[in-house]
């Protein structure tokens, strides 16, 4: 597992920290979560999703459906990148989002972690 790219979207005082890796099996996964979940002490969310040649996942982490894990994989399809982890911690700014909001702000996120 590599550490590839790291990106910050601020909205409404909420953090998202995008974090990239390369990775060869799925067992890395969990490493790489434990280890986010350790530096990253008060996240509320760490919604991610990984692509490999046949396969591909996606969690929302407890986020309402379908506005995190969806957006973050999409990101990765769109960018043909398998053997890839792409996770999105998510620090709560004291403002509720939204679901449309919090779709975007994942998405861009993603987005930005990989440019």
């Amino acid at each position: 597992m590599k550490l590839i790219n790291t990106s910050l979207h601020e909205e409404k005082k909420s953090k998202f920290y995008g974090y990239l890796y390369e990775i060869e099996t799925q067992d890395e996964i969990k490493i790489i979560l434990e280890d986010l979940k350790k530096e990253h002490k008060k996240l509320r969310h760490a919604p991610y999703a990984y692509k490999f040649k046949n396969t591909a996942g996606k969690t929302d982490d407890k986020e309402p459906s379908n506005t995190a894990g969806i957006q973050i994989l999409n990101v990765l399809e769109r960018n043909n990148l398998n053997n890839h982890l792409l996770v999105v911690v998510r620090y709560f700014g004291g403002k509720k989002l939204g679901a449309p909001l919090l779709l975007r702000s994942y998405s861009k996120a993603a987005n930005l972690c990989i440019k």
